[in-house]
């Protein structure tokens, strides 16, 4: 595939930028020890390579790329072959625009230092960002059982199951999200817009498989509806009754659009109709009720 910026085939989600991803990510810890991504001890390095390491990591924070790279390859050219050096240099090669050569560093990182999360996240998200979706979905996946708390890491593979579209996964993971992080309106966002795609997928769904049954005209009626098409939901709505006159909410659906265009006969026949098959609707009652303002709507 292109190594390019993809259009992704979704609206509303907001993935992480990779700066601000991989500045998290820097400070993963790498061997169990606080990762020397900003500056620090560099475990694994010689003083002398630690200190070229912390050139390159200062050149990293003021947006120095070039002289990032030339410190980080000078570490490993010496010897100083560690996990987060190269997980550094892939950074490095990403903000450059070289993509490829970051997932190479990343992979190096990986072999290195298998349960090191961060090389598995930048990955992944390069991978996303190149719209390459299975790739991306096994590193963001394994980052997720290495580090399953971490809300970032989850909306991150919630967007590379969106990707698959894979809408159960998306759903399952802004679930998770919300609970690691109850108090942000974007995961809030998110985790809503997961629900009412899934909800049209499985709408889409019906009509693909069933298109002459009674949900799939109700499927197309409520979204009609929703357009304010209301002729064409009364269409939709018709033959969905027709493919079965025993479906709850049909007639009600009918009901409630007569009364919104003022034709209260036709919306009190259709109510009796959802009585008939749902007597305790307290919606249908409650619509009774206001067509007929004077007339007991407690169902016999």
């Amino acid at each position: 595939m292109k190594d390019s910026n993809p259009v992704f085939p979704f609206v509303g989600a907001k993935p992480l930028g990779f700066a601000v991803l991989a500045l998290l990510m820097a400070v993963e810890a790498s061997g169990g020890q606080r990762s020397p991504a900003r500056g620090g001890p560099a475990p694994g390095l010689t003083p002398r390579l630690a200190e070229v390491f912390n050139e390159g990591v200062e050149a990293m924070n003021t947006g120095q790329w070039d002289s990032a790279e030339k410190a980080f390859l000078k570490v490993l050219n010496e010897g100083g072959k560690e996990a987060f050096v190269y997980n550094n240099l892939g950074i490095v090669y990403q903000q450059q625009g070289k993509r490829e050569q970051a997932l190479r560093e990343f992979r190096e990182s990986i072999r290195l230092e298998p349960d090191y999360p961060a090389p598995h996240v930048l990955m992944g998200s390069t991978l996303l960002v190149m719209g390459r979706f299975e790739e991306a979905t096994r590193e963001l996946e394994t980052a997720v059982k290495l580090q399953p708390q971490d809300p970032l890491i989850r909306a991150q593979l919630a967007l590379a199951y969106r990707g698959r579209q894979d809408l159960p996964g998306v759903v399952e993971q802004y679930q998770v999200v919300r609970e690691l992080a109850p108090r942000d309106p974007e995961y809030v966002y998110q985790s809503a817009k997961a629900y009412l795609d899934l909800s049209a997928w499985c709408f889409q769904q019906i009509v693909h498989l069933q298109p002459d049954s009674a949900r799939a005209y109700q499927a197309l009626g409520e979204n009609f509806r929703a357009e304010g098409r209301g002729e064409i939901a009364v269409h939709a709505f018709e033959r969905a009754a027709q493919a079965d006159p025993t479906l709850p909410e049909i007639h009600l659906a009918l009901a409630e659009i007569y009364a919104e265009q003022g034709k209260t006969a036709e919306a009190q026949k259709e109510v009796e109709q959802e009585l008939a098959i749902v007597p305790e609707s307290a919606a249908a009652l409650a619509l009774k009720k206001k067509l007929n303002p004077h007339q007991d709507s407690t169902p016999p």
